[in-house]
C-alpha cells in the first residue's frame, strides 16, 4: 500500500486545504523565474509587479470587485485587524457591532479596544448560529461606526444574513466589514450584491498557500495602516510583496471561479450522503448549525453519550477531522460558537467538524461513514 493510500481520509478542509495542482504550477513557475523586487524600475522588478498586479485582478474578479479594491495581506488575521482598527483610526472612539461567534482574530481584536474609548456590542445567535438583523437595528447608536460581521461560521458553517446586514448599514452610513475567511473558494462571494466595505480573504481557505490573504477594501472607504513603511499596498500593507504566493491565491482565486458551480453541487452532494449516512447508522446524531443556510461542505454534529476528542482519537489512522472544543492546559472547554447557540456543554464536547474537500470521493465518505460508525459502537460498547 502507498503512503498515501494509507493516510488518513482529510475531512479539515476549514482548518486548511491542500494546495491545488495548478496553484503548486504556478507558484514553482514564479519561484524559478521571478525573483525581482516589485518596487524595482528594471525588467526583473516590473516582471514581478506584473506577476502581482495579474493575481490582484483574479482575485478581484472572484467576489466581482475591481482590482485597485483588492490589498494583500499575510492571512486573514492580519486582514480582519486591518479592517478594525484601520477605521477605529478614523473615529477615535465610538461604538462597534459584532457578533457572539466571531473568529479570534475578531474578537480578540474588539476586545483590545474595549476601554480604549471604544464600546462593544457582541449580538446573539440563534439555535441555528445566526444573528436577527431586527436585533442588530435596535442596537445601532448614533456613535455606531463599524459593524464587523463573519460570513459563515468556521465551526458550524452557518451563513450569516449579510446582504440584509449591507443594506442595514449602507443606509445608516455605518462601515461594514465582513469575514469571509470560509466562504470565499467555497461559496459564491460578490461584494456589491452583498453591500460590504471591507472584506477578508485567505488564501489557504480554498488551495492557496498560507501565509497570504487580501482584504477588500471599497472604493471611498477610508482606513488608516497598522503598518508603517514605504507606500507598498497604497501604504496600508508596507513591505516588500510576497510575490510567489500572492501568484498561488490569484491562481487559486481563478480555479474557484472556473469551478465554483461544480464545488458548490459537488460538496453538497457529498455532505448529504455523509450526514444521511450517519444518521442512519447513530440514531440521535444532532447537526449544530442552519440545515439549509450553511457551507455546502461542513457537517458539525454531535454523537449522543460519547465526547467528540475520544472519537477522533479512535479514528486518527481512519480520517483526520476536528472537534469545536478548545485545549488549554491539558483542560478541554467547551466551543464558545456552540454555547452561544444554546447547545448544553454535553452536546458541545461531543461534537466533532467534518469539512470536506474538492479531493474527496464519495467512495472516501462511505468508507469514513463505517469507520466512525466502528469507532462510535466501541466507545459506546455496543
Amino acid at each position: 500500500m502507498s503512503i498515501e493510500k494509507s493516510r488518513p481520509i482529510y475531512l479539515d478542509n476549514n482548518a486548511t486545504t491542500p494546495l491545488a495542482p495548478d496553484v503548486i504550477n504556478a507558484m514553482a513557475e514564479c519561484l524559478r523565474h521571478n525573483f525581482g523586487n516589485p518596487s524595482s524600475a528594471h525588467p526583473y522588478g516590473e516582471k514581478a509587479k506584473k506577476e502581482v498586479e495579474d493575481a490582484r485582478g483574479k482575485v478581484a474578479n472572484l467576489i466581482s470587485a475591481v482590482p485597485d479594491e483588492i490589498i494583500f495581506t499575510s492571512g486573514g488575521t492580519e486582514a480582519n485587524n486591518l479592517a478594525i482598527f484601520g477605521t477605529a483610526q478614523i473615529f477615535k472612539s465610538g461604538h462597534i457591532i459584532s457578533s457572539s461567534i466571531e473568529h479570534p482574530s475578531v474578537m480578540n481584536a474588539l476586545k483590545h479596544l474595549e476601554g480604549r474609548n471604544f464600546r462593544i456590542t457582541y449580538l446573539p445567535v440563534d439555535k441555528y448560529g445566526i444573528i436577527d438583523p431586527d436585533d442588530l437595528k435596535k442596537h445601532i447608536k448614533s456613535n455606531t461606526f463599524l459593524i464587523t460581521i463573519m460570513h459563515s461560521n468556521n465551526e458550524t458553517g452557518s451563513i450569516q444574513p449579510i446582504a440584509e446586514i449591507g443594506d442595514i448599514a449602507k443606509g445608516k452610513g455605518i462601515v461594514f466589514h465582513c469575514d469571509a475567511a470560509q466562504s470565499v473558494g467555497k461559496v459564491p462571494v460578490n461584494v456589491k450584491r452583498l453591500n460590504v466595505d471591507l472584506l477578508t480573504i485567505v488564501s489557504h481557505k480554498f488551495y492557496g498557500p498560507k501565509g497570504t490573504g487580501a482584504l477588500y477594501i471599497r472604493r471611498g472607504t477610508d482606513i488608516r495602516p497598522m503598518l508603517f513603511g514605504a507606500s507598498h499596498e497604497k501604504g496600508l500593507r508596507p513591505g516588500t510583496e510576497n510575490v510567489c504566493s500572492i501568484a498561488g491565491l490569484g491562481k487559486a482565486s481563478e480555479v474557484a471561479k472556473e469551478e465554483m458551480k461544480a464545488r458548490v453541487s459537488g460538496m453538497r452532494h457529498l455532505t448529504n450522503i455523509f450526514h444521511k449516512e450517519l444518521r442512519r447508522e447513530i440514531p440521535g446524531i444532532r447537526l449544530n448549525g442552519h440545515p439549509v443556510k450553511r457551507l455546502p461542505n461542513t457537517l458539525n454534529l454531535s454523537f449522543p453519550d460519547i465526547q467528540g476528542s475520544a472519537l477522533l482519537e479512535s479514528l486518527k489512522n481512519d480520517i483526520a477531522a476536528s472537534t469545536g472544543s478548545a485545549c488549554h492546559e491539558g483542560k478541554h472547554t467547551p466551543s464558545s460558537v456552540l454555547k452561544a447557540m444554546g447547545i448544553s456543554d454535553k452536546d458541545a464536547f461531543s461534537a466533532v467538524r467534518l469539512s470536506l474537500g474538492r479531493e474527496n470521493t464519495e467512495a472516501q465518505i462511505k468508507k469514513a461513514v463505517k469507520a466512525i460508525v466502528r469507532a462510535y459502537r466501541f466507545l459506546c460498547n455496543f
